[in-house]
């Protein structure tokens, strides 16, 4: 299975981000699945992807040209694809995944998965979108959408497909679901 993980570029003051990073990626390798993700050597995205890379994954990193300019892409990886821009990078990342994960992130890794939860809404796309929820980083997503629900503004089926994990274990029972 192609997971792709959506995460900041930035490490983040919680240093069991970065444990919880390293474990995710760990095991993306050593389950045998391959690891989708924005293509940086930086933060968390740097910590994901060498923990993949060293439990045997194959690791396909997609960045568009202007990152690739600055020299933030990861070397040895599987795989890297340049796009001319961000949209043609999100459309890529979405056309390579079959599960879709939100690590802790900023802006970018909001927009992302929220591009992920609106295509599946609209069937547009069957697949697991997991919010990796750890220390309930995600806990105000979780209370938006069922404050969606209960202002009758989304529905459960429109929804179904998206959970939250708060730890590894959760979040592979999700995408094994």
């Amino acid at each position: 299975m192609n997971i792709t993980v959506y995460l900041g570029a930035c490490e983040g003051c919680d240093p069991q981000l970065k444990d919880a990073v390293r474990e995710l990626g760990t095991w993306i390798g050593t389950s045998g699945n391959s690891l989708v993700y924005g293509g940086s050597k930086t933060g968390l995205m740097g910590e994901l992807a060498l923990a993949a890379l060293g439990a045997g994954a194959e690791v396909t990193g997609v960045e568009p040209q202007f990152f690739v300019d600055s020299v933030l892409q990861l070397e040895g990886l599987t795989r890297l694809i340049v796009t001319p821009d961000i949209a043609e990078r999100k459309a890529k990342m979405i056309e390579l995944g079959d599960a879709f994960v939100a690590f802790p992130g900023g802006t970018g890794t909001l927009e992302e998965i929220s591009q992920i939860m609106g295509m599946i809404g609209l069937g547009q796309l069957d697949a697991p979108c997991v919010f990796y929820n750890l220390n309930g980083y995600y806990n105000p997503m979780a209370e938006q959408l069922d404050r969606m629900l209960a202002c009758d503004l989304t529905s459960p089926e429109r929804l179904r497909g998206i959970s939250f994990a708060r730890n590894l274990d959760e979040l592979v029972a999700c995408l094994q679901a």
